[in-house]
This record gives structure tokens, C-alpha cells and sequence, in this order.
């Protein structure tokens, strides 16, 4: 097994590690062990609907074991890493289960994530396999896994979920080896530690999710078993999902809200049934929801909205549905005030981060509480500090930035020293990059960034990433890309460009198309493609010789 250098992963000081335990907030039990306890308790119960598949807590688990059998037969052993990029599909939760219970541990990509971001985790991670999906639209998928095989030295396997079109790939379908004799299928869950993870502490690395990240490459973050079980327990109490939750997850399964806040895995934990949608669009989810009688369902707010336009003339049934949660990005008061009745369900507010702290409106809150703010912690032991530019506390009521720590937010991240010194600071705080106001109650009102970052209807961009790749094309003498506000994404991103100086009288007849073609030429996700370029002579500087955003910012959204 690959041993964990203190680059890898930064480890919560003992002292926590012993309070949290005494807490019961870690309860040393594995993300498999957790599902087990439901597979043990209900095993006829339906636990996951993709399509017109549905698969019961026993076939689920019966799937998992085989799965991870097949990995193992591969020749991927505890401590690998994979990278694991899958549409909304049944074999997502059957591999993220697998993997991490032979403590294989996957990168959570997106679908949206292409060969710029792709090959970055294979090679930051030193990734032996890449598993993926061939149900991502407009992505040619196997053609990606064959240029990571010829380019990523570490990389040795590519497995589809589909069909293997060339013969350097196999078939996911193939992998699902015989294990019935396996004690796992069968085992109770609290005889199941030792199988799954041979006897490793599980504050060892599960698995990594993504950052939205304010430089030029994603940060990976490294989560544990013990904090993340910790989080969606938790978050299963405040959200009180149980056997009849039926969960409609329509954004993409790997990210981090859908996943766990209390998202499928807390579905699974709790006995209910999670309904895989591919298609987001109001129409396509509400025929879901009437189907399948759907309870809850977790939308970012350009898709809420879009949920809310349909809904008064929408001839499909969803009274079924009770809540709505809304989170990844702000969502208007105003529109958090319609949803209700719009929807004739509840609304919560979620604020949360793939680092850690995951912020909920509690379902009894009063409405103006649920409509105006994000939300307070899920533990009594998350730390939340609100500093100015010193980084003295301000009072409440007043904007500063969010720092936490608590007991399931990261130390650090991986591989990735000279960040985490800028990210954390010397007591183990996070600096999440979110202007915030703290009211009297302990509530969270976002009311903006710090970090040099655009929340695109949810997607994070950090602009660094994509400045950086308009400057390799040769027209390009300068580039910023800044965040302008949006009624319908919350922020879009808009890139200014100065030409070269051979090109100045030209900016007129230069398409901004050009620029976006050679964006995507480059394998930049679609989601980080700006969506309007702007040309200057040259751009406004700070005094001390910065590209001046906040100037950007004002003119641009001011036209």
C-alpha cells in the first residue's frame, strides 16, 4: 500500500481527533460499513432507481462487493489512486462504494471536467486508473481515457461503464466477479470493519472531491471516513430523511451537495430510495416526481428558477413533493420568498463547501429566517469566526470573511504545501474565500467573495485557471477574468482581453469566438468558458501593479 506523506494528507492534532471521538461525532465506522447497516436492516427495500432499473439494498451491496472483487483482480490495491468520472448512472455508487472499501481511493471529477482537468488529477495524483462513463453528452469519453493512457505514465487501466470500443479498454460490466462467498454480502455490518478495510484506522483518505479553487489548477481535497459519516449523519438528523425519503437527485452525483448534504449517501444511510435523473429540465424531473413519488430533491438556484417558471403550467403531479433544498450558490430573497407557494413545498437554504462546513435553515426555523439566510452549522463543535482584513472577529451584523474548523472540515489539502499555507492558518482555521454576515441567532447570510473567484450558477471558476490559458494564445497580451452579476446563474463570468500591440486596430474585427474556440481547443470544461469577452487597451492596475478587478467589476456590470 502507498503510505500517506504529510504532503498527501493533513491529519486533525490528536487532542481533536480524542474530543471528537468523545463527542460521538467519529464513530470509526467506514462509508461501507454505513450502507451495510441498512442492507442489514432492510434488504428488500428499493434502494436506488436509474432509468428503468431499480436495484434492492441487498443487490446494491451484492453489486458493490463483486465490483470491488473485479478492481482487485485488476491489479488496483489499498492505497491507489483512481480517477472516477461518471454521468448520473447506477454504476457512479456502485464504484465509489467499491473503491473505497478496498481503500482505493477515487477523484470525484465531473462530468463537465475535460482533458485539461482530467489529465492534471491523473498526473497530481499519479492515478493508475481512469473510470468513466460513456453517457456524458458531447464528450467522446473513450477517446479521453486512450489520450490518458498515452500521456499519464501512472495511468495503466481505462474502464467504461459502457461498451469497450478499443481494446486498451475494458468494460466495467466484466468486473463483477463472483463474490458470494465473500463475507461482506452477507456479514452484519458490525462484523464488517475488518473486511473492509483490513484494519486501517478510517481517518485514513476515502477518497478526494474537487475545490472550486482561486489558482490555476482544482485542489484536491482529501476526505476521510470518519468526518464525511460524520457530516451526513448529521446532516440526516437536521434534514430528518428516513425509510420513506424518496430523493430525486438530478445534479450531477459526484458533487459534493448532492452527495452528502444529506444528499444519496445520506439516502442510503437512512433507508430511503434515490432516483437518478440525467435530464435536469423542469419537464423531465417533474415526470419523476409524479412517477416515483418524490419527497425532496437538492436544485442550485438558475435551476430553481427554472423549476418555479414551469411549475404554474406544468400539467405533470408533484404534490408528492415536500422540500426543496437550494444551495451551492446565493439565492435571491426574493426568490426563496416565491418558492413555497410556487412549489407548494418547504424550502431550505444549504451553504456548504467540499472542504467541510455545510450550513442548514432548520425545517422549523421561522420563514424569514429560511428565506434571508444560509443557515448555522450542522455540530456544536464546527468553529465558525467572521474577521476583517486583520483578522479580528467583527461583531454580528457586520461582513467579514469565514474562516472554520470543525470536525469534518479538512487541515489541508492534498499535495499542495505552499496553498495550505495561504488556506489555513496557524491554528487550523480554513479561510473559505465567502464574505459573510453572522446574526445574533448564530445564522449565515453570504453576501459575497473574497477570493478571486466566479460562482457560475453553482460551478465554481477560479479565474487564474482560465486567464492563464487566454495568454497562451498568441493575439493575447493581456486577460482578466472577473465575476458580473446575473438574475438568472447569480454570476456570470466575463473575460477582458488587450491584444497584442500589432493587433490594438483590430479588436473590432477580432470574434470573441475565436477566443472560446481556442478555450475549449485547449480542454477547458464548457462551465469555465466565459460567457462574454470584452477587449481593452489596457487594463486598470492597483497601486501596487495588480490587475484592479473591483474596477472591471463596476464597469462592467455597470454596461
Amino acid at each position: 500500500m502507498t503510505s500517506l506523506t504529510p504532503l498527501d494528507f493533513t491529519p486533525w492534532p490528536a487532542e481533536y481527533e480524542q474530543h471528537y471521538r468523545k463527542q460521538g461525532y467519529w464513530q470509526d465506522r467506514t462509508l461501507f460499513d454505513c450502507l451495510s447497516a441498512t442492507v442489514d436492516q432492510s434488504p428488500d427495500a428499493i434502494a436506488l432507481v436509474c432509468q428503468d432499473q431499480q436495484y434492492t439494498y441487498q443487490q446494491m451491496r451484492q453489486n458493490i462487493v463483486r465490483l470491488a472483487q473485479g478492481f482487485v483482480s485488476l491489479g488496483l490495491n489499498a492505497g491507489d489512486n483512481v480517477v472516477l468520472q461518471m454521468a448520473n448512472e447506477a454504476e457512479f455508487y456502485f464504484c465509489f462504494f467499491a473503491l473505497t472499501m478496498q481503500r482505493i481511493k477515487p477523484v470525484l471529477a465531473l462530468p463537465a471536467h475535460r482533458h485539461m482537468e482530467l489529465s492534471y488529477f491523473c498526473q497530481h495524483t499519479e492515478a493508475k486508473a481512469y473510470i468513466f462513463s460513456d453517457q456524458i453528452t458531447g464528450f467522446d469519453a473513450q477517446k479521453q481515457a486512450l489520450q490518458l493512457l498515452e500521456t499519464c505514465p501512472s495511468v495503466k487501466l481505462a474502464i467504461t461503464s459502457g461498451t469497450a470500443a478499443h481494446p486498451e479498454i475494458q468494460a466495467l460490466d466484466a468486473l463483477y466477479l463472483d463474490a458470494s462467498d465473500h463475507p461482506a454480502c452477507d456479514r452484519p455490518a458490525s462484523n464488517q470493519h475488518t473486511d473492509s478495510v483490513q484494519g486501517s484506522p478510517v481517518t485514513d483518505v476515502a477518497f478526494y472531491q474537487l475545490s472550486g479553487g482561486t489558482t490555476g489548477t482544482p485542489k484536491l481535497i482529501p476526505r476521510t471516513h470518519n468526518d464525511y459519516v460524520y457530516s451526513i449523519i448529521g446532516s440526516i438528523e437536521i434534514c430528518r430523511f428516513g425509510p420513506e425519503t424518496k430523493y430525486l437527485c438530478v445534479l450531477p452525483a459526484a458533487h459534493n451537495f448532492p452527495l452528502s448534504s444529506p444528499g444519496s449517501l445520506g439516502v442510503f444511510f437512512s433507508g430511503g430510495c434515490v432516483i437518478l435523473g440525467q435530464d435536469p429540465s423542469p419537464k423531465a424531473a417533474f415526470g419523476l416526481i409524479e412517477r416515483h413519488k418524490v419527497t425532496v430533491s437538492a436544485l442550485v438556484p438558475p435551476l430553481a428558477l427554472l423549476w418555479m417558471q414551469y411549475a404554474p403550467s406544468a400539467c405533470e403531479d408533484i404534490s408528492s413533493l415536500k422540500l426543496v433544498q437550494v444551495g451551492g450558490a446565493k439565492f435571491s430573497q426574493s426568490a426563496a420568498q416565491q418558492l413555497p407557494e410556487t412549489l407548494n413545498c418547504q424550502l431550505q437554504q444549504i451553504f456548504g463547501m467540499a472542504e467541510g462546513l455545510v450550513n442548514y435553515t432548520r425545517l422549523d426555523d421561522p420563514i424569514d429566517v429560511i428565506v434571508s439566510t444560509q443557515g448555522r452549522p450542522i455540530s456544536p463543535d464546527d468553529e465558525v469566526l467572521v474577521v476583517n482584513e486583520e483578522g479580528e472577529p467583527v461583531p454580528a451584523g457586520q461582513e467579514g470573511q469565514l474562516l472554520t474548523r470543525g470536525p469534518y472540515t479538512i487541515r489541508g489539502y492534498y499535495r499542495a504545501a505552499e496553498h495550505n499555507r495561504r488556506a489555513f492558518n496557524h491554528e487550523g482555521f480554513y479561510s473559505t474565500g465567502d464574505l459573510v454576515k453572522l446574526t445574533q441567532d448564530g445564522n449565515i447570510i453570504v453576501t459575497g467573495r473574497d477570493k478571486d473567484q466566479i460562482n457560475r450558477g453553482g460551478e465554481k471558476i477560479a479565474a487564474e485557471e482560465v486567464e492563464n490559458v487566454l495568454l497562451q494564445h498568441p493575439d493575447v497580451h493581456d486577460a482578466a477574468l472577473i465575476a458580473v452579476q446575473d438574475a438568472f446563474l447569480g454570476e456570470r463570468s466575463c473575460a477582458i482581453i488587450v491584444l497584442n500591440q500589432t493587433h490594438l486596430d483590430q479588436a473590432k474585427t477580432i470574434k470573441p469566438i475565436v477566443f472560446k474556440r481556442f478555450l475549449h481547443g485547449k480542454g477547458l470544461a464548457e462551465y469555465k468558458i466565459p460567457d462574454q469577452i470584452q477587449f481593452m487597451d489596457v487594463l486598470p492596475k492597483t497601486p501596487v501593479g495588480k490587475i484592479n478587478k473591483k474596477r472591471l467589476r463596476e464597469q462592467f456590470s455597470a454596461s
